[in-house]
């Protein structure tokens, strides 16, 4: 998803310059590395690991300090990012038959629901450290525009419907109906929108306390409000008119089905403002045809799991529907936007203590506010990435992020991450590679006499035997 470096990131873009006293490799997730000369380990405060250039400076809890190695980076970042993609993995090949990991069919969360967002949660935090020091903005934002770009291209291809899967060696896509968003799209999106806030957006404010931080990023704050207020509005006020769709059915016959809505305010699968926005702007072509909701219990009688349609089922069942939708992906710019916020109290706050404290509070005041507002009927829901998700799954992020941190950078618990640490620096590879089975459809061209015969189909037989 989009990962610097890793996760569906924007390619990395290193800047140097003699005059200052490091050296900075920025990526948007795929993490950010601080690299000091001799004189600047002397001199500098170490922020990034709670270092201070006082005589009475906090030594590292036990077991024992890093390396001076290990203190050119924060390897909580990479792990979290790790974390994040073997989830994702996890999430893929096992979800299909235990459902607690799958995504959900529509309303409620589960393990899987929270894949997408911890990856926004750490692009943010890692732009906080890239752009810690931006002497030209506008060339910045220039540098930040092509990253997103790259990277939304990068998911027209992998995601837009140019590979055709595991157990097909054909490839390409008739333009007229390839899927314009997905994962490393809404991620190029929250990523720039982000960055441009970061690089424009950032007061001179003195900080000494936690609330100075938010005085001090008002104008980021602002901009997350406005557009969750935004959101919020259209997705419960937009009026949602009856809507017509077609499939193609066995021997190239098309289908035709009415869906009867005019209604305000239904976050229902068939009736919302989000999928009706997407259709309007996108076109009903270019959204993904294989909606989580054809698992409801509405649309399958083996729900959660795909199943044959029941008889009495909706007729928007077999509806195109975009999960990464265009109107949806404000809501993840918002995720982005608050990990900007905790990253920033890597930047202000020199002590462990007080940085945990800072994520912590937030944290379970996000998740507080998301609670109550599910209680009371704006319900979490990933498809329509509604603001009581956005702040569950933040505020999740922030705890397992302070969590990784206190375990990793704090107390230095190092060897039994390094796995999670080795997939956080490779995030993007990782992803391209296995969540969009390019590596399958790799291995599965090489076959023995006829295609049947190759070692993908003999996986595929032997799981499906398992079960």
């Amino acid at each position: 998803m989009v990962m610097d470096g890793n996760a569906g990131a924007p390619l990395p873009g290193p800047a140097s310059t003699p005059a200052l006293c490091c050296r900075q490799r920025r990526t948007a997730m795929g993490g950010y590395e601080l690299v000091r000369s001799d004189d600047a380990a002397v001199t500098t405060p170490d922020l990034e690991f709670g270092g201070s250039t006082s005589s009475k400076a906090e030594p590292l809890p036990p077991p024992r300090p890093p390396s001076p190695a290990a203190r050119q980076r924060l390897v909580s970042l990479d792990v979290f990012r790790g974390i994040t993609v073997l989830l994702m993995i996890i999430v893929d090949d096992v979800g299909g038959f235990l459902p607690a990991l799958n995504h959900s069919p529509w309303d409620g969360v589960t393990v899987g629901d929270f894949v997408m967002p911890f990856f926004l949660f750490i692009v943010g935090v890692s732009l906080t450290l890239a752009y810690k020091r931006v002497p030209d903005k506008l060339e910045e934002t220039k540098k930040a525009v092509l990253r997103a770009l790259r990277l939304f291209c990068l998911g027209l291809v992998l995601q837009g419907g140019f590979f055709h899967g595991v157990r097909s060696l054909s490839f390409g896509v008739d333009i007229t109906k390839i899927r314009l968003m997905g994962t490393l799209q809404r991620i190029a999106i929250a990523y720039l929108v982000a960055a441009i806030c970061e690089i424009w957006l950032k007061g001179d404010d003195d900080v000494n306390y936690g609330l100075d931080v938010l005085k001090r990023y008002r104008n980021q704050l602002f901009v997350g409000l406005l557009l969750s207020v935004m959101y919020t509005v259209l997705l419960y006020d937009i009026y949602v008119p009856d809507w017509e769709y077609q499939i193609t059915g066995p021997g190239s016959t098309q289908k035709s089905f009415f869906v009867k809505c005019g209604v305000r305010g239904d976050t229902g699968p068939g009736c919302n403002a989000v999928g009706m926005v997407d259709r309007a702007m996108l076109g009903i072509d270019h959204l993904y045809r294989r909606p989580v909701y054809a698992r409801t219990k509405e649309c399958s009688i083996d729900s959660p799991e795909n199943g044959p349609l029941p008889p009495d089922a909706p007729s928007w069942c077999q509806a195109p529907f975009d999960p990464e939708g265009l109107l949806s992906s404000v809501m993840a710019i918002v995720t982005c936007l608050i990990g900007l916020q905790f990253g920033h109290v890597i930047i202000h706050f020199e002590k462990h203590n007080e940085r945990i404290i800072n994520w912590l509070i937030p944290s379970f005041s996000m998740l507080a506010v998301a609670f109550s507002m599910d209680f009371i009927g704006m319900h979490m829901n990933k498809p329509l990435y509604t603001l009581s998700y956005t702040l569950a799954t933040a505020g999740a992020s922030g705890l397992l992020f302070a969590a990784i941190y206190t375990l990793v950078d704090m107390y230095g618990f190092r060897k039994p991450t390094i796995s999670m640490e080795w997939l956080g620096k490779h995030a993007l590879m990782i992803y391209v590679l296995v969540a969009c089975n390019i590596l399958p459809m790799f291995v599965h061209g090489f076959y023995w006499k006829e295609p049947k015969n190759n070692l993908v189909t003999e996986v595929h037989w032997n799981q499906s035997m398992k079960r």
